[in-house]
């Protein structure tokens, strides 16, 4: 049975931590000028997987 592959683009969004998975949120990458501060400081912090999601993803990463 051959091993599986790491899903490149997913692992460099996503952290594997002890008991979850660490997402960072969308709008951070550019264009922040003119997103108002509230929504800037809020994407500085990431976001956990969804237990639903785990299943899926947990291979992936």
């Amino acid at each position: 049975m051959p091993k599986i592959k790491t899903h490149k683009g997913t692992a460099k969004v996503m952290n594997k931590r002890k008991n979850d998975i660490k997402i960072g949120r969308v709008g951070k990458r550019h264009n922040t000028g003119k997103k108002s501060a509230k929504v800037n400081r809020k994407t500085r912090y990431g976001n956990t997987v969804s237990k639903a999601d785990m299943k899926r993803i947990k291979n992936l990463v």
